[in-house]
């Protein structure tokens, strides 16, 4: 299929804006003609995933643009990286694997990115508005763009995520297109007690359960309460970008696409109607957990990267207690963030309570965590989704509530009443 180009386009492709920006839209447009797009759209900011060291051929990448002279078009944000710089005495990694992977966030750098180091870009001041055309990568950023900011990208992954910056476009197809974000299945969420529904731990549960469930379609949850929070609704579509390959999901009520089931549909039927039943949860929380150990060696939270409420709650919970000495308490979170938590008053108490914060990356992707032999306990679906395969480690999904609790005791401690009774 031919895709239209503009004067612009052309001009890039004719090597008029530079080298790099010439290499970067014929990546863009080879993208488009895969896609069957008829044109290419302006997109307004990026968020770069390739900045996160997996070996030599990222690295590779991102000199063959930067030695042609690559600048990024666009507002352009960083996503975790393979180092910690604010801590770099956590990294636990191979000296030569953490050199190259600092050329690479060097690297990305010198293109014209910020350095914000965070997989949950949306938790800066500044974001998409809705509607507006992004190019973003990793996984829960773009599903959070997509269904709670009601901004628009495709789920751009690495290489292409640095091209759309560097040239400010991207193909008219995808997410980008209101025909392709209607939605496909519908989870009719029946028969939950109230409390479990305000509870923050059900939303990832709920997340994991859609994910398996929804494959790469656009699900549509009908029966949450209005006007879920944002960390609720992050920690369901990162759930559900993880068990499933979810880039969109419509949460009745609470996300901009959907005030109504219809509305959420686009006036078309449902392919297939699940009703998430008490017995359904149940068992895809259970899922969530590789062990049911009675001690713990660790915990890890943000994942994705804790907010500034998020650190609140966990300062109240921890109320003047401390981290079992036997424990390794961390916690994964933006640097902006962290920085805003400490003036909150926050930060300090927790840390001196034993808490690790942990900036730049995340520690099922980076060499963080001393090794353990007890099970992690984690708050996340995505860590719990992830890590046994990353890191080798058995794994126990709970509240933040019970990770707390476990931390402080060293003894697992998990509230099951509330799946039940409320």
């Amino acid at each position: 299929m031919t895709v239209n180009l503009s004067e612009f386009d052309q001009s890039c492709l004719d090597g008029q804006e530079g080298p790099a920006a010439a290499s970067a839209m014929r990546v863009i447009v080879r993208l488009a003609e895969a896609m069957k797009a008829t044109e290419l759209l302006d997109v307004t900011s990026a968020h770069i995933d390739s900045c996160l060291y997996h070996g030599p051929a990222v690295l590779d990448f991102a000199k063959w643009l930067e030695d042609q002279g690559a600048k990024v078009k666009i507002p352009t944000t960083l996503n975790v990286s393979s180092l910690d710089l604010i801590h770099p005495d956590l990294y636990r990694g191979d000296e030569d694997w953490g050199i190259q992977a600092k050329l690479l966030m060097d690297c990305y750098e010198r293109m014209g990115c910020k350095p914000t180091w965070t997989c949950a870009p949306y938790q800066l001041e500044e974001r998409p508005k809705f509607g507006e055309q992004v190019a973003w990568a990793e996984s829960n950023a773009i599903v959070f763009a997509n269904s709670v900011l009601g901004a628009r990208t495709h789920r751009y992954g690495d290489f292409i995520d640095i091209c759309a910056a560097i040239c400010g476009r991207a193909p008219a197809a995808g997410l980008h297109l209101d025909e392709n974000r209607k939605g496909d299945i519908l989870f009719r969420v029946d028969g939950l007690n109230d409390a479990l529904l305000d509870r923050d731990v059900f939303y990832p549960v709920l997340g994991h359960l859609v994910g398996k469930n929804s494959g790469n379609g656009i699900p549509v949850i009908q029966g949450l309460p209005d006007g879920v929070s944002e960390d609720r609704l992050k920690a369901l579509g990162a759930a559900a970008a993880s068990s499933g390959s979810v880039g969109m999901f419509h949460a009745v009520g609470s996300t901009p696409e959907a005030s109504t089931t219809e509305e959420a549909f686009l006036g078309t039927d449902p392919t297939d109607v699940i009703d998430v039943t008490p017995e359904k949860i149940i068992a895809a929380r259970d899922q969530l957990s590789t062990a049911s150990d009675s001690r713990i060696g660790a915990v890890s939270l943000g994942t994705p990267h804790y907010s500034v409420q998020e650190i609140k709650k966990l300062f109240e919970l921890f109320d003047s207690e401390s981290v079992n000495p036997e424990v390794n308490f961390y916690v994964s979170t933006g640097r902006d963030v962290l920085t805003e938590a400490s003036l909150r008053g926050f930060v300090k108490p927790l840390e001196d309570a034993g808490v690790i914060f942990v900036t730049d990356t995340c520690t099922y992707i980076t060499p963080i965590m001393e090794a353990v032999t007890l099970p992690v306990m984690t708050d996340s679906a995505k860590w719990a989704y992830y890590a046994p395969g990353n890191l080798g480690v058995e794994v126990i999904f709970g509240a933040v509530e019970d990770c707390v609790a476990s931390g402080i005791s060293g003894d697992l401690s998990v509230d099951s009443k509330i799946w039940v009774d409320g």
